[in-house]
């Protein structure tokens, strides 16, 4: 029986309960298919931040790299400033693990509302890649006079081309395992003339010499968030770098039915990735069992993608369409599913077994 060492971190507010119901299924699924985990728990998050000062020890990166995968509920606490738990833990755990791809399925599944008019899943199924390692998110900048009334603040955009590079050559792969092969580069080259510039060259380049297969397509990225909610059909793969990632994949998100079903990855291709759903603590409802599991659900099933089990991922993808298309599951919304966060789960593992 093949074993997965699984370092599992469920974070704050609402995080620990859908990771319960995630692991849940994935022991199902796995279990069917003859895999096996071995998880190990680690408490980063508000509450250990309160009580230490300690957000992510570099001991803990260390010891992170020793895992298959990292299964994380969410961060972000009501009572720690915001910035404190992002850039300590999940920048830190991106950047220090490399995880330099972030991938953001946008599939609308069954009876599952989405606020396009007359749209449906034939209509919405894209993936996006976001470039996870640079731009604006690596803090290069600074400020002068704060407080002052001639304060500066500067913030750079700066990517170099082994990152973008690497960030294409994934994208250029995952276009050509897909029925469509198209990827299409989200920028703003009319505005971003240097950054832009690399972007589309590499692009090009890539594109024209290695991967003659996939068709290639450009839009700004305010033209992107104009076509993903006119006509999402036009999308296949979309590759961007890493701000305009951020903000376009929430957008996908609600278009797929809202951040309940949401899943994420953030890839080290050749080292240890993390998985997660996007939609952050929501501490408003922590304990009630309320919360929507069936992004964290779906994050388990990227995992088994990604290590390779594509029957076991195959599976819990199968049992979330049983589920969904059955009715029982009312709403994507926290409150209004029909039932609670852990009878969606326990729904989802009878069927994925």
């Amino acid at each position: 029986m093949k074993t997965y060492k699984i370092a599992v971190v469920p974070g704050d507010g609402t995080g620990p309960e859908v990771v319960k119901e995630g692991l849940k299924v994935l022991s199902a699924a796995a279990g069917a298919e003859g895999v096996k985990f071995e998880t190990k728990e680690f408490d980063f998050g508000g509450e250990r931040y309160m009580k230490t000062g300690e957000t992510l020890p570099d001991s803990a990166i260390e010891e992170l790299k020793g895992f298959d995968s990292i299964f994380l509920g969410a961060i972000g606490h009501p009572d720690v400033k915001p910035g404190i738990l992002e850039l300590g833990i999940l920048l830190k755990m991106r950047f220090s693990l490399d995880q330099y791809i972030n991938l953001r399925p946008v599939k609308l599944y069954p009876n599952v509302d989405t606020p396009l008019k007359d749209r449906g899943p034939k209509d919405i199924d894209f993936v996006v890649v976001r470039e996870n390692s640079g731009s604006l998110y690596t803090g290069l900048g600074g400020t002068e006079n704060k407080g002052m009334p001639n304060e500066c603040a500067i913030q750079v955009m700066k990517y170099t081309r082994s990152q973008v590079d690497r960030c294409l050559k994934y994208s250029f792969e995952l276009a050509q395992t897909r029925k469509r092969k198209k990827l299409t580069l989200c920028h703003k080259t009319n505005v971003l003339t240097y950054t832009g510039d690399l972007w589309f060259r590499a692009f090009e380049e890539m594109g024209k010499k290695d991967f003659p297969d996939v068709t290639r397509d450009y839009a700004h990225v305010d033209a992107t968030c104009m076509w993903m909610v006119k006509n999402p059909e036009f999308f296949d793969v979309i590759v961007t770098e890493n701000m305009f990632g951020d903000i376009i994949t929430d957008l996908g998100a609600q278009i797929q039915g809202g951040m309940g079903i949401a899943a994420g990855g953030n890839i080290n291709p050749q080292g240890v990735s993390m998985f997660e759903p996007i939609g952050g603590s929501a501490p408003k409802y922590t304990g009630k069992n309320v919360i929507n599991p069936l992004a964290a659900i779906m994050s388990g099933m990227m995992m088994m993608d990604h290590l390779g089990e594509k029957k076991a991922a195959a599976r819990i993808e199968n049992a979330v369409v049983k589920a969904l298309s059955s009715g029982e599951i009312k709403s994507m919304s926290a409150g209004k599913m029909g039932m609670g966060t852990r009878e969606v789960g326990d729904l989802i593992a009878k069927y994925s077994a």
